[in-house]
């Protein structure tokens, strides 16, 4: 990814972060500001990627609002696991991460009642 000009997160320590402006407050400082796992800045692609737990809930929309009100965006490219595996007492269960996430992405776009100001967005499981 760098080699395409992407900027990573690299760690979760503070400094290994990625984090771009949302919202300006007095003299221009950035206010409110979101993390990104990935940030190509003169193409305006967010990278997020969703792994565990974090495609079973609801952090897909949460990427999906966070990212879009980050400045300058235009492109998410979205990654998820293709299936999440896990414990439930004492049972396996298969969450189909990626199939649930295209679904949403597809329900948010068939609809047309939330707008995401996004030229595209690339899901891809892996």
């Amino acid at each position: 990814m760098r080699a395409l000009g992407f900027d990573v997160e690299s760690g979760k320590q503070a400094s290994s972060r990625i984090t771009l402006p949302v919202l300006f407050g007095e003299q221009g400082e950035p206010r409110v500001r979101y993390d990104v796992d990935g940030v190509h800045r003169d193409l305006g692609i967010l990278l997020e990627i969703e792994a565990g737990r974090g495609a079973r809930g609801n952090a897909v929309y949460r990427d999906l609002i966070r990212t879009s009100l980050i400045v300058d965006a235009r492109f998410l490219a979205l990654g998820v696991m293709q299936t999440y595996r896990h414990l439930a007492s004492g049972k396996e269960v298969v969450v189909q991460s990626y199939r649930d996430s295209k679904d949403q992405v597809d329900a948010i776009f068939a609809s047309q009642r939330l707008r995401l100001p996004f030229e595209g967005i690339l899901l891809f499981g892996y």
